[in-house]
Order: C-alpha cells, then sequence, then structure tokens
C-alpha cells in the first residue's frame, strides 16, 4: 500500500491512496483525514485503507491524476524524527573529514541524533539555504515511520511496530557541525529541515527486499542531473532498523508517527558512488590531500529515488533545488 499527504491548505494535508505506479491517487479522508490519524488508529483502518488500495489498483473507484508538486511529506510534521547512523562506512569517512576518531563502540552501540520535527519539507519544495559558506550538503537515507512502540521493545519485537517505510534528503551544514559537536551536546543548527519522499508504503511492497530489518535495494542520487551514487542500502547497514528500533527504546517508548531514519546509505566501493558530499570530499583528500568538490550552492538541484527489481519506483523521487534564503510566510501548505 502506498500512501502521501495531499497539499490542502492546513498543517497536516489530506491523507491519499496511491496507485503502484505513482500517477493516481484516491482520497482517504472519510477513513483518516491525515497519516497521523491513520497511524494512530492502525489496527482500525489499515484494512479500510487496503481496500480502497486494491479498488484503486482494478479501476474500480473514482480517481484522480497525480502531481507530485501537490504533494507535502507524508507526514509534514511529525512527534519525533529520530535518525541513526548505521552504515559504518559513512561514520568512518565524515569523521575523518572533521579530524575527529569513530567512537570505541562504533561497531555494538548506534548513533543516533533527534532532529526537529515540526515542519518537514516536501519531496519537491526547495532547499532554503541562508549562507553557502555553511557547506550545505545532502543526505540520501532510508526511514521507518513507527506505529506505538513500547520502551524495552527487543530485536525480535521491532517488526510488529513498522508501519511504513520512506527516503529522505536529511540536510547537513557541515561547516557547523564541528563547533556544535565541540560544545559536547550534539547536532541542532547544523541540521536544517528535512525533506521526505512523496511517498510513504508498507513493508510488503517492498516483497523480498525487505529483510532482516534492511531494505535490499540500490538508493540512487542524482546531482544536477548527473548520477552520483548508487550505493546498496542493505548488505552494508551494520545496524538494521531493528537494532536501531531496540536501541531508542532501551530507556522510553515512542508514539506512532515517529521517524526513525537510517542515516546516510554508504558503501566502501568507491565504485558505488555517494550518498552525501561529504564522503566525496573525504575521498579526495584521502587520494591528493584536499578536496576539491565544493558542497552545494544556489542552483543545484538533487534527486533521490529507489526502484525495485523490474524499475519501479517504489516511493516516488525526492526533487530539490537549493534556493537563497528569504523570510518569508510559508507556502508549502498552499492547497494546489
Amino acid at each position: 500500500m502506498k500512501l502521501a499527504t495531499l497539499r490542502n491548505g492546513t498543517r497536516d494535508g489530506a491523507l491519499v491512496v496511491v496507485r503502484r505506479d505513482g500517477t493516481r491517487y484516491a482520497p482517504a479522508t472519510e477513513i483518516a483525514p491525515t497519516l497521523q490519524r491513520a497511524l494512530d488508529e492502525w489496527d482500525a483502518v489499515e484494512p479500510a485503507l487496503r481496500a480502497v488500495a486494491d479498488r484503486l489498483e482494478h479501476d474500480q473507484i473514482e480517481s484522480r491524476p497525480l502531481d507530485v508538486a501537490q504533494l507535502r511529506a507524508p507526514l509534514p510534521r511529525a512527534y519525533e524524527w529520530v535518525d541513526g547512523s548505521a552504515y559504518i562506512n559513512h561514520i568512518v569517512l565524515v569523521r575523518k573529514a572533521r579530524g575527529a576518531q569513530p567512537p570505541a563502540t562504533l561497531e555494538t552501540d548506534p548513533l543516533v541524533y533527534q532532529g526537529g520535527s515540526s515542519d518537514f519539507l516536501g519531496p519537491t519544495d526547495d532547499i532554503p539555504l541562508a549562507d553557502v559558506a555553511w557547506g550545505c550538503d545532502f543526505e540520501s537515507e532510508v526511514c521507518v515511520i513507527l506505529g506505538d512502540t513500547p520502551q524495552g521493545t527487543t530485536m525480535e519485537e521491532a517488526a510488529r511496530h513498522v508501519r511504513l517505510l520512506m527516503l529522505a534528503n536529511d540536510v547537513t551544514l557541515r561547516n557547523l557541525v564541528p563547533d556544535e559537536l565541540a560544545k559536547g551536546f550534539g547536532f541542532f543548527g547544523s541540521k536544517p529541515a528535512t525533506a521526505f519522499s512523496p511517498f510513504a508504503i508498507t513493508p510488503d511492497e517492498l516483497g523480498d527486499a525487505w529483510k532482516d530489518g534492511r531494505v535490499h535495494l540500490r538508493l540512487r542520487t542524482w546531482l544536477d542531473g548527473r548520477l552520483v551514487g548508487d550505493p546498496e542500502a542493505g548488505p552494508e547497514m551494520h545496524f538494521s532498523f531493528y537494532d536501531l528500533i531496540a536501541h531508542v527504546t532501551k530507556t522510553r517508548a515512542f508514539g506512532a508517527g515517529t521517524i526513525l531514519g537510517s542515516g546516510t546509505v554508504s558503501n566502501a566501493d568507491p565504485a558505488r558512488g555517494i550518498s552525501c558530499l561529504a564522503e566525496r570530499r573525504m575521498r579526495e583528500i584521502l587520494d591528493t590531500g584536499a578536496p576539491s568538490t565544493p558542497f552545494l550552492t544556489y542552483g543545484n538541484r538533487v534527486e533521490i529515488e529507489m526502484s525495485d527489481a523490474s524499475g519501479r519506483s517504489l516511493f516516488g523521487r525526492i526533487a530539490q533545488t537549493v534556493v537563497p534564503f528569504e523570510k518569508r510566510s510559508d507556502t508549502r501548505r498552499t492547497k494546489v
């Protein structure tokens, strides 16, 4: 099942069910007005949503053509956005880039941080950047959306709490990171608004590619129309989503609608490219002694997508352009 949130002039948009090919949708507001409401009442509303999805797939229900520009993030805001760093190759490279050593518990204790979640970017929203000197970078990730997840959830219990999956562009301002981390209090200003894919899908949509809490498909990233990365998201994900769920619930519970990210998808093989510019810059430092790739600037366009084995886009495409920040009222809620 594929779900999305249509702009309608409200903070949380309107829930819609999307056909598997991503071309048409059917309203679902009579079942649940928003995705958050659906997650709050998942056991009660999931069968009705799946019935709409089935009828939509067989042209047995009235549908409308889908324009991705009409969509907000599947969850335009969330109670919690918790991002992990499950790919060890990424951790090692970006730590080298800022002259820091990986933690001693690199392979045994997941890294996580809590990002801002009150206002996410939609899949085609611009990336507003106030100062190019801040070192704007994209980070291509896979995420899960949780149902109510109690404290003390084990790896073996974690699967039952995964409701949906989606993609993210977890934008990072790299040149603000060192000073923030030097304070010993974690990321904050260096992590602006995150963008998410057009669609959130149920795990069964992935078929055999969803295994052991990992997505075993390639995550592709384009910069200004050129493919810069297509790493495998599954094999080198050292900590699975089930590991991450067990880790974050050690001391507290998480409510329905919590988003949990994988961290930047990364492979050790340089031929698989990058999911962030920081990795390329570090490899350039190792090869030549200095980075030659600049961070993002105004006009750069980042696109992120994942397809199944047949080439069908699963989550739709994140497609964003970096623009100068302008202080203005929010236009992302506007009904198209």
